[in-house]
């Protein structure tokens, strides 16, 4: 009875708001911008570069939206031909679930989703309506499909032995992208333990623990309590490592990312963040958390939007690149676009040749650049993947 209220009050929702048809294109189109569109102009010297680089990203959240990752999209910022244009290795997608109305970055309750009426404006399979577990499978789904589809285009990596067979048939053939399959915050566990490895083997490769409201696990930074790791938060960091997930902290609280790094014995990431330093913000990260991550061989994705680097452009992407790299090595950082996250950025993902230009117009060398735009994602993919 539950279920049926629930689904019948969500139809309802839908017709108010008129979601059905057209809207959820509009809403992505208002929600996924970029401040300027392609082509995007370069010196000979950023493109000759760009073209030899391994480039990775640790974020982005097209899953979520109606467009077909192996068509060309007008909008959004990224799908398998732009990126593909983009010169990209390796893209992780991370699935979103739910979402906050009135999402903010100082204080959001956990008891409201506005991501239940776009789930069924997008006609996804009624069991994703009320279970957020069953939006996360799906969306495995959808990865896997669009692989499947892809004659070879798409590339699902879960173990070191599929990395390693991307790399080598990259060497001949590079009309590839490689996909590593995420997750933003840890609600689709729905209080279950045993559901870590059920997403273990969907394909899930990198979980988040928290997104914008407390969960079950932890503290967000963008909750109410901002509380640390629970008991079974624990638990699941634990099950996480045995597995080889790799723990990602973007959107956790100070408190929890204490608890975790107290806790940890394998490298962390942090897939989508900006820094203190460069830009104040709650899911900023500290100078004292920077180095604890560096020191248990982690790696910290510079994200491209306004709250994570107080600005919209390549420099200000740059700017907070290299106060991590002045505070905690080069080998430590990367690039954390959150593409398809409701965020505003420089550009769309054919753009980041830009910011191989303006990292080599900050000074950064070459061996340095090829760190920073994917080489240190790769190195820590190799290190943490399960061997097969």
């Amino acid at each position: 009875m539950k279920r049926l209220v629930l689904i019948v009050s969500a139809l309802i929702l839908i017709g108010v708001i008129g979601f059905f048809g057209v809207a959820p294109g509009r809403v992505d189109r208002i929600y996924n911008t970029f401040a300027q569109a392609a082509p995007y102009q370069a010196s000979e010297a950023a493109r000759n570069l760009h073209a030899r680089l391994f480039v990775a990203d640790l974020h982005a959240d097209q899953l979520l939206w109606t467009r077909d990752l192996l068509d060309r999209s007008a909008h959004g910022h990224v799908d398998v031909p732009r990126l593909l244009e983009g010169q990209v290795a390796l893209q992780v997608f991370s699935v979103v679930t739910k979402s906050p109305w009135a999402q903010n970055y100082d204080r959001n309750p956990g008891n409201t989703d506005r991501i239940t009426p776009l789930v069924v404006a997008q006609r996804w399979p009624v069991r994703t309506w009320t279970s957020l577990k069953e939006r996360a499978l799906y969306q495995a789904e959808k990865l896997q499909d669009a692989a499947t589809r892809s004659n070879g285009r798409l590339v699902l990596i879960r173990t070191q032995g599929d990395l390693d067979a991307y790399l080598a048939r990259r060497t001949r053939d590079p009309d590839a992208v490689a996909a590593l399959l995420a997750m933003e915050g840890l609600h689709p566990l729905e209080g279950d333990f045993a559901n870590v490895d059920v997403f273990y083997e969907a394909g899930y490769r990198m979980l988040g623990l928290t997104h914008f409201f407390d969960n079950e696990v932890a503290g967000s930074a963008h909750g109410l309590e901002k509380g640390g790791l629970t008991d079974l938060g624990r638990r699941v960091v634990r099950r996480m490592e045995e597995r080889r997930i790799l723990v990602d902290l973007a959107h956790v609280a100070p408190k929890a990312i204490d608890d975790v790094l107290a806790m940890a014995t394998r490298p962390v990431v942090v897939s989508h963040t900006g820094v203190q330093g460069t830009c104040p913000g709650p899911r900023n990260l500290t100078d004292r958390h920077l180095q604890r991550i560096a020191e248990l061989g982690g790696v910290v994705g510079i994200g491209f939007w306004d709250g994570a680097v107080c600005g919209i452009s390549a420099a200000a992407i740059v700017r907070a690149i290299r106060y991590a790299v002045d505070h905690i090595g080069v080998e430590h950082v990367a690039l954390g676009s959150d593409f398809d996250g409701s965020v505003h950025t420089p550009f769309d993902v054919t753009g980041l040749v830009l910011l191989t230009e303006a990292l080599l117009e900050d000074g950064f060398t070459e061996d340095e650049i090829r760190l920073i735009m994917g080489g240190n994602i790769l190195r820590l993919l190799r290190a943490s993947l399960p061997p097969s």
